[in-house]
Parts: C-alpha cells; structure tokens; sequence
C-alpha cells in the first residue's frame, strides 16, 4: 500500500525520495540496509509474523490485547497509519514518541548512505532497530504486501506464523490466481516454524499446507484443525482437544469472529503458560482497532450525526472480501433496528470498484461518493457510475462533511451513516480533531 505522509512529515517525506517506486518487492535493499545497522532483526523477542490479505490488523489487535493482559510487553509492527507515523510502532506497549522516532529514523537514514530503499524497507528498519532497544517480550509484526518478498521477511524463523485469510487484492504485484498469491503470503513459512492459519479457499489452503509439509513447518488450519463460532452470545473456540468459551469479540462485526478465534489459537499454540484461557477472553473482550467498524462518538461529523439522532461508523473495508463482511455486519444491525444505511464511500483507482459495490446488493444502502487526499483516488464520478451499475441510488459530493450533511437533510430520523474504502479516507476523518487520534 502506498503511504499518505502529511505536510509536517519532513523527515518521512525526505525517505520517500530515496526510492522512485512506492512499492518494489525485493529483500536486497534491506538485507543490506540491516547489515549495515548490525542486523537488528536478529535482536528481537519472539516473533509472530502476520500475513494475509484481510484482518491481518485485527488479528495482530486481538494478540495484543491478550499478550498484555498475560502482563507480558509487547512490540507491534503495523502498516498503513492513519492519522500519524508513530501508530505504526509500538514499544513494549506504548506508541514510540515523536523524539524518539525523529532520532531513530535520523540513525537509519545515516546508516542506508543515501542508497536507494524503498519508504516501507527503510521504516520497517527502523521498527526493527527501535524494536531491538527496547526490552520486550513478544514482537507481532504485520506484512505490509505479500509476504516471500515483503521487507519484515528478513527476520529470523519466528515463534509463530499466522496467514489470515487469501483473497484478491493488490492484483498488480500478487497477480490474479489465488493459488499464487497464497504462494507470496506462504512466503512467511519459515523452516520448522509452526504456522496458523484462518478459513482459506481450497486452492489457497493446498498452497499453503505444501510450503508448510516441505519446510517441516507444524500446520493448524481453522476449518481443519479448529474452528471458531458465536454461539448464544459468546464465542466458543474448538480445537482437537480442548473448548474455550469466550466472550464475543469487541470489534464489530460477524468477520470478528474468525479473526478472534484465529488470534486465540495463536495464543494456544505459543504455549506461553501466562497466556491462559483468562488472558485470551480478557484480550478477545477489550482489542482495539481504529476505522475497522469503529462507532464514532467524537469529532465534528459525529457531532452532526448525534444532533441527527443516529450512529455514525468509520470503516477501511477497501476490497470485494472486505466490502462483503461489512456488508454482512450492516445486513445484522439494520435486521436488529430498522434504520436504513447510507455509505460515504472513497476509494482508491485501482481497487475493484464494481466489485465493492456489487458487494452491497443485498443491503441497497444509499451511496455518496466523495474524494480524498491521495493521487491515487478514483473520481467520485467514477465511483458513482459503479454504484449505480450496482443497483444502488448513488450521487458525488465534495467532500466528507458535505457528504454527511446531505445524507442528514431529510425529514424524519437520519440513516445509520458508514464512512468506508480506502484507509486514507478513514485517515482523514480521524485526523479532523484530536479527540479521534488513534492512541
């Protein structure tokens, strides 16, 4: 994914200019890079390396939560931010500092002598140097893309692979057949590693299982080994020889639930004794994860939904796979109130735009288009011609708080309201006021 830096970025913005090429899969640039920085990746605690092609970061949010309710200090790794760099990195529990990013970032750059580097080679070195500094006991890290050639694919084997469920996405890079995209995201398998992974389409399972069988990588596959499901008002988790009862997942949606159950196996396979069945409900309670069905209660656009007398929700659903779970999660709470739906939807050009709306047939939500900052996204028009093809009533608006004013000016109670695509948009929804900041 490419980065959105804001203006006062300007160390940030100066790495971006080393590489012409936002995204170039290779592991050279920063083998060398960590090198010459005395390979800080071989510094880290145990590592959970995390890849797939949705709810990698809900999944890394559930393992977080459970870790540090064990008491155990934890390092995160995630990619895009949306509001500001440093929610990417996570030192033994809090965000690294503004200074202490400033300084590290200054340490790296030295280090790479102006070489070519990609922006998210050379801030993924960075993450590992910090990382290495900073006493902890569990290292999560998110693959930016991929996985075989993503730059956190230089670490030593890890503790714990986990590949989050393989669909489409990112096509230019990873192609077109789900076999092989699996392939990159199988990538991540390292030698005698055990590896967990979510519901997977048979092709895409198939890869996986034959990377793990040839590198002796021990496989638990959900659907296979272990399943996860809501059954009255909780979450049960069933593997081949025990039965978690656990409470439903914070984070909304049906989707969550493979996501925490995928997350709880982890956990289990760590076999870390302090995280015990306490600690996984405690985390599977309380995980939090910014713009992933986030209720808005703050901000100026809250703020005119909650004069409006209904709920405003916030949500980086950007492809097909993603666009259908929320689709589903919006199908449940219209079943449950009645309220209609209307989507403030961004996204960018390249993403399978007919595809995104098509998803929304079964709900036929009202649609409002809306541009965003980034070069790379589609004109509102264009995304208003795909909704319409779609079935779905659809019109443009200027921008995001316009686009909540008109869906609010008719008479009666308003429309449940969903800002949803692209991350950035969600980035710049958040960024409206202080009190929305991801922490």
């Amino acid at each position: 994914m490419t980065d959105h830096l804001r203006p006062h970025d300007a160390a940030l913005m100066r790495l971006q200019a080393l590489h012409p090429k936002k995204i170039d899969l290779s592991l050279g640039r920063m083998r060398r890079l960590c090198s010459a920085l005395g390979d800080p990746q071989r510094s880290l605690p145990p590592v959970i390396h995390v890849a797939g092609t949705n709810g990698k970061g809900s999944t890394v949010a559930f393992l977080r939560a459970m870790a540090e309710a064990a008491g155990l200090r934890v390092h995160v790794f995630t990619s895009p931010h949306l509001v500001r760099f440093a929610e990417r990195i996570r030192l033994a529990g809090a965000l690294i500092s503004e200074e202490h990013l400033a300084e590290v970032l200054e340490r790296v750059e030295t280090a790479n002598g102006g070489e070519a580097i990609t922006f998210f080679e050379i801030t993924t070195a960075a993450a590992f140097q910090a990382f290495s500094e900073v006493p902890a006991d569990l290292c999560l890290l998110e693959v930016g893309l991929g996985g075989s050639l993503d730059a956190t694919n230089v670490i030593d084997p890890p503790a714990l692979s986990v590949i989050t469920p393989v669909d489409y996405d990112h096509r230019e890079f990873l192609g077109d057949a789900i076999a092989g995209i699996a392939g990159e995201k199988a990538g991540i398998i390292k030698r005698g590693a055990p590896v967990v992974t979510g519901w997977q389409r048979e092709e895409a399972l198939a890869v996986i299982e034959g990377r793990a069988e040839t590198l002796g990588a021990p496989l638990q596959a959900m659907g296979r080994d272990f399943d996860a499901f809501g059954q009255a008002g909780r979450l049960v988790l069933q593997t081949q020889d025990r039965l978690l009862d656990l409470p439903l997942p914070s984070l909304a949606g049906p989707h969550q639930i493979a996501n925490a159950g995928l997350a709880a196996m982890a956990a289990l396979s760590l076999e870390n004794p302090q995280i015990d069945e306490a600690a996984i409900a405690a985390g599977v309670a309380s995980a939090v994860w910014p713009a992933r069905m986030q209720r808005l209660t703050a901000g100026p656009l809250a703020s005119l939904a909650n004069a409006a007398g209904t709920d405003l929700w916030l949500d980086g659903s950007h492809n097909v796979h993603a666009a259908r779970a929320l689709c589903e999660t919006l199908l449940a709470m219209q079943g449950r109130d009645g309220r209609p739906t209307t989507l403030i939807c961004g996204l960018l050009a390249n993403k399978d735009i007919e595809g995104f709306f098509d998803a929304f047939r079964s709900l036929r939500p009202g649609v409002i288009c809306v541009p965003f900052e980034s070069d790379a996204a589609s004109p509102p028009e264009r995304l208003v011609s795909a909704a319409l093809a779609a079935g779905l009533e659809a019109e443009a608006s200027p921008g995001v708080e316009a686009a909540v004013g008109a869906a609010l000016s008719g008479q009666g109670p308003g429309p449940r309201l969903v800002i949803c695509g692209s991350l950035y948009l969600a980035g710049e929804v958040l960024a409206m006021s202080p009190e929305t900041w991801p922490g």
